[in-house]
């Protein structure tokens, strides 16, 4: 059996595409197991809506004192609920596309009988500034883990961005694919990107200083070295939420401002290019 699990709390007012996310998964998945958070918006009857058995709703309440270890807390719960033997995880404002979906089915089938293999690792699109624009440089994750076996002590790491092995958080050990995630947090609406620094203030204390200084900016989205045309599909589930935000007046990124610190971010994509090889890349993961 393969589970899909995801957490989400006001999809409505921050523009998640959390019913392209759910279904997205649902192209393999025998269940989809979403922690709903409470929230002051219609989010639950907007998962609900989705109207496929397979779906579990739990009905939860966070506890942001907790910080961003709560998305972690809410993450294990998620997973805790899972009845399968291994399991995909996606955020609020991710995708999965559908090649990478059975591609991830097939990989589980694949290397099941191999207990080295903990998790396995999907390539990151970071879409940017709207749908036609990905980030690429360094400061982007290019892989993460994104299928885990299920009743592992496998557990979120670092605000579930990824997981991690046991009380001492040993690194997961995943073998990489060429599944495909697109992550869609920085080309939603003006509106909702402003939303969600308003909440992140909450959840990352330590970033408050420069979400409040975003905020009392120009509006805008900041010109980031390395970003290139998208020039490929996005995924099939997301066709419709696209669609209906692919103009926004207010989605603006700024002028192009190099600065010295720069140097490195190019320094690094030509070594990749040349090489194949991202020097020094952070990994929450082991390869093998």
């Amino acid at each position: 059996m393969l589970s899909g699990f995801t957490i989400v709390r006001n999809a409505v007012k921050l523009d998640f595409p959390i019913v392209p996310a759910i279904r997205s998964v649902l192209e393999v998945c025998d269940e989809v197991v979403v922690n709903v958070g409470k929230s002051e918006d219609e989010t639950r009857d907007l998962v609900a809506s989705i109207a496929d058995p397979r779906v579990r709703i739990l009905d939860t309440e966070w506890d942001f004192t907790k910080q961003n270890i709560m998305l972690s807390i809410e993450t294990q719960r998620a997973m805790a609920a899972c009845r399968g033997s291994w399991g995909i995880y996606i955020q609020a404002d991710e995708v999965l596309h559908e090649r990478g979906a059975h591609i991830l089915k097939e990989k589980v089938a694949e290397w099941d009988r191999d207990e080295r293999v903990e998790g396995l690792l999907v390539k990151y699109l970071h879409l940017y500034g709207g749908f036609d624009h990905i980030a690429t440089s360094r400061v982007w994750y290019r892989r993460e883990v994104r299928c885990i076996r299920l009743g592992k002590d496998i557990r979120p790491h670092r605000g579930a961005q990824g997981f991690r092995v046991g009380p001492d958080y040993r690194k997961i050990h995943a073998r990489p694919t060429d599944a495909e995630m697109f992550h869609y947090g920085w080309a939603r609406p003006a509106a909702a990107i402003r939303e969600k620094r308003e909440i992140s203030k909450t959840i990352y204390p330590w970033g408050k200083e420069r979400f409040e200084k975003e905020l009392a900016g120009a509006g805008h989205l900041d010109w980031i070295p390395l970003l290139k045309p998208f020039t490929g599909t996005h995924p099939r589930a997301a066709a419709e939420w696209i669609g209906a935000r692919a103009h926004d007046p207010d989605r603006v990124i700024g002028p192009r401002s190099l600065q010295l610190r720069h140097l490195r971010l190019y320094i690094s994509d030509w070594i990749e290019r040349l090489t194949g090889a991202r020097i020094f890349e952070y990994r929450n993961y082991k390869v093998v």
